[in-house]
């Protein structure tokens, strides 16, 4: 049988505690990662977040052909979801008493993802993936480094990297529905094959 462990507080220290530099909001004595270090990581997850608006909202108003307009909603879809995540980002580091970091000075440098724009519709969905598989890689290591010291900011860049997996998920999936030039991929012929079988 599981031995029961008590849940121990000192409350009456931590009303103590609560009314100490009330001026800092939501940073208690409690808070234990290293916040200017929190700060300036999601800083650069702001920076890459609005380059990811920006490319998108490029790809969206560029991209043409006779199939794009499924694509162009999806491109849309995915910048305003990108927007939203700089906006979460942004909130996070207020409540961490930062400054979230807006200036297009410098935007690119902040980034962990380019800003490229793609000759054609293909191209352009290769570098959203691109794109989206640096933002993967890029939350997992701000994951661990934060870890169980911030639990906040841990749990909205989980929610992040979520998104951002299901939107490379969205990208390699259109990859392979589209041929090179942007029209529908022809069938491979193990699964021509399959299908005059049945």
């Amino acid at each position: 049988m599981a031995k029961t462990k008590p849940f121990v507080s000192d409350i009456e220290n931590i009303r103590k505690r609560a009314r100490q530099d009330i001026d800092k909001g939501a940073m208690t004595a409690g808070y234990r990662a290293d916040r200017a270090t929190v700060v300036k990581l999601l800083n650069h997850a702001l920076a890459t977040e609005l380059v990811c608006v920006l490319r998108y909202k490029y790809h969206y108003y560029m991209a043409s052909g006779i199939h794009s307009q499924a694509i162009k909603a999806e491109f849309l879809q995915h910048a305003n979801e990108e927007q939203g995540h700089a906006d979460l980002i942004a909130e996070r580091i207020t409540q961490l008493d930062g400054k979230p970091n807006l200036s297009p000075e410098g935007l690119l440098s902040r980034s962990h993802s380019d800003y490229v724009e793609g000759e054609d519709i293909v191209d352009m969905i290769k570098e959203d993936l691109v794109a989206e598989r640096i933002a993967i890689d890029s939350y997992r290591e701000m994951i661990s480094y934060v870890g169980t010291d911030d639990p906040t900011t841990r749990r909205v860049l989980e929610g992040i990297l979520a998104m951002e997996e299901e939107h490379a998920e969205d990208m390699n999936t259109l990859l392979e529905q589209l041929g090179k030039k942007g029209e529908p991929a022809k069938p491979s012929p193990t699964r021509k094959a399959a299908g005059k079988r049945g």
